[in-house]
């Protein structure tokens, strides 16, 4: 049977807390990655610890969003950090996402679809005329045709996702009860993994409070 995978946000830019993190996270319940994004990657040493990292799934959440050279580049200058995940917008476009994918080698590259953080209103305030669960599916075939290894979207797009895109579903957004904080679209784990996220991304659930403590509650809720 295939463990629940995991991946904890380090959202920090404090080395001591993400040690902290590993430290209490290591446990045999969960398939568990850790997840560094822009906060702690651009801090004064969190590019050197990522590099000291040794046997962890690393994931490192850059959402590139720029042309092909560029993004080719950023991909070369951090290749001997040897993680396992990064993260490109799928709105960077199809020249950008293939040319990435192609300098990638062993990292799988990651598109990221529409963020949690924004709904509806959102998307027709930065110009989006589709529906959001239509842009998604849009995003999706983007990815697929670029032949990405995963997406990032919110776990109420991953059942028509799925029908479209047949690598793995990274899923964000995720909350123990109905503080949604700065996301909108939320939902609990289990019913997350009920509609097929492969991976789930979850950061404060976890992260805040005690650590240890907040995986046992996340078994449970999964139960």
């Amino acid at each position: 049977m295939i463990k629940n995978k995991i991946f904890i946000a380090c959202d920090t830019k404090s080395i001591k807390k993400v040690q902290k993190i590993i430290k209490n996270t290591t446990t045999d319940k969960f398939k568990v990655g850790y997840k560094f994004g822009l906060e702690f990657f651009n801090s004064k040493n969190g590019r050197s610890f990522i590099s000291k990292i040794k046997k962890k799934i690393t994931f490192i959440d850059l959402k590139l969003c720029d042309i092909p050279n560029t993004c080719i580049s950023t991909i070369k200058a951090i290749k001997d950090l040897k993680i396992n995940y990064l993260t490109i917008h799928i709105s960077s476009g199809f020249d950008a996402l293939k040319a990435s994918k192609k300098a990638c080698g062993k990292i799988k590259l990651i598109g990221v679809t529409t963020l949690t953080s924004l709904n509806e209103k959102h998307l027709k305030q930065i110009g989006y005329n589709k529906s959001l669960n239509n842009l998604v599916i849009h995003q999706a075939k983007l990815a697929s045709k670029a032949m990405l290894d995963g997406i990032v979207c919110s776990p109420h797009e991953v059942k028509n996702v799925k029908k479209i895109f047949k690598g793995e579903i990274i899923t964000p957004g995720i909350r123990f009860n109905s503080k949604f904080n700065d996301q909108k679209r939320v939902m609990t784990p289990k019913q997350a993994l009920k509609n097929g996220s492969d991976w789930l991304v979850i950061g404060r659930p976890i992260t805040k409070g005690n650590i240890k403590n907040n995986l046992k509650k996340l078994l449970k809720v999964i139960n």
